[in-house]
């Protein structure tokens, strides 16, 4: 039926062209079709001279090759021509006879019962029409729960990547939190090792002093040791100090690894705690009848706040699947491009192999709609012609 609404209006739908003559004996074309009777010149059957409409035509007769057309106005001239076969004149007898009813009857009103026929066809359409709404509107609203679903899939592998970085990132500051513990705790040992060094020097040095009287010679040289001992004992406490220093900042380093840690852990749980609140109130709030229909094979839907945890061990297989989804949407991208380049080369191999089929009278028709005419509008103006003056026309021709 599309494909009829469209070939119904090129301009030789429908149309039974005869070659005939008029009394000069030029050569023109009769078309028959549902409208009328229409004549042409032989090298364009697109555009009509002249037509007659089935209702301005009183009669139709012929007499052995001899076509007379009688109009509606009395006072007009009978339009006359000649067929090459008496056959062809009574094929155009029967085709105008046929067309002629085929008009009257679309003028005439329906009996009650094709009346009837119609308004149940126009019933049983709407019903059809209002069966296609409703099957897309439940289409429709399947593709938005599918497309929520995906959504909700989507924002809790989210959070599941979330909470296991966090996760990461809290064993990280664990170890961190023990080495430095480990290295504060060296640290202390060397100190003390440093202060009894200094208490063994100040000894050494307070039982040099008791010795050093017994000679001059020793005094001087004991007095060298003297100083030597005190610059060692200043170095082993310069050293102890700078100890006793590093020990106390491995200790605050310690404490803000610790306190990091606290941190990480409370960000866990606010994460965990935030994932369950999300996905509870995405589901109740957006999509409450779809909660019931969705599938239970879903991974990671079990959304209560008591048994929502993750498993951090399984990450390898994880990023397997997401690389694979990654080359499953590549490969449907790339197939997408090649089938729009498939499409375009077939439209220009289609549209070389139309421009290589064209006809003269393909030729002509792209012409008649490039200057706007159709076949209603030349049908129109010539209709708006005086009997008179078509078969005048006629005569000249």
């Amino acid at each position: 039926m599309e494909y009829l609404k469209i070939a119904q209006d090129l301009e030789m739908y429908g149309i039974n062209y005869f070659p005939i003559r008029n009394k000069k004996g030029t050569d023109l074309l009769l078309g028959v079709d549902a409208l009328g009777l229409h004549i042409y010149n032989p090298d364009n059957r697109l555009t009509p001279k002249i037509s007659f409409p089935w209702n301005e035509i009183r009669n139709i007769s012929y007499s052995d090759k001899e076509f007379a057309i009688k109009p509606l106005d009395k006072k007009a001239d009978v339009f006359k021509f000649n067929s090459s076969k008496l056959r062809v004149n009574k094929l155009i007898l029967q085709l105008c006879i046929g067309n002629h009813d085929l008009f009257m009857r679309r003028r005439r009103v329906d009996s009650l019962e094709v009346q009837q026929m119609k308004s149940q066809a126009r019933e049983e359409k709407a019903r059809k029409q209002m069966e296609r709404q409703r099957l897309a509107r439940e289409k429709h609203l399947r593709e938005e729960a599918e497309r929520e679903r995906d959504e909700l899939e989507r924002r809790l592998l989210q959070m599941q990547s979330e909470a296991q970085m966090a996760n990461e990132a809290l064993l990280r500051s664990e170890e961190t939190a023990d080495l430095l513990a480990e290295k504060a705790q060296i640290a202390e040992e060397e100190a003390k090792l440093l202060a009894l060094k200094a208490a063994e020097a100040e000894q050494e040095m307070q039982r040099i002093k008791v010795t050093a009287i017994r000679s001059e010679e020793e005094k001087r040289l004991m007095e060298q040791k003297m100083l030597e001992a005190e610059m060692l004992a200043l170095k082993m406490a310069e050293e102890s100090d700078r100890r006793a220093k590093e020990a106390e900042q491995l200790k605050q380093d310690l404490e803000e690894a610790r306190e990091s840690e606290r941190r990480a852990k409370n960000k866990l749980l606010e994460i965990t705690s935030r994932s369950v609140k999300t996905v509870l109130s995405s589901v109740r709030v957006d999509c409450p009848t779809q909660l019931a229909t969705m599938p239970p094979d879903i991974p990671g839907m079990n959304l209560s706040s008591e048994n929502l945890s993750f498993d951090f061990k399984d990450t390898d297989m994880k990023r397997l699947s997401m690389e694979i989804e990654k080359e499953k949407v590549e490969y449907l991208e790339k197939s997408k491009h090649l089938q729009e380049q498939l499409n375009e080369l077939k439209t220009e191999i289609e549209s070389l192999k139309l421009k290589e089929r064209e006809t003269p009278l393909d030729i002509l028709h792209n012409e008649n709609a490039e200057r706007g005419t159709s076949k209603q509008s030349n049908f129109k103006k010539l209709t708006l012609q005086s009997t008179k003056s078509r078969v005048a026309f006629f005569e000249e021709l």
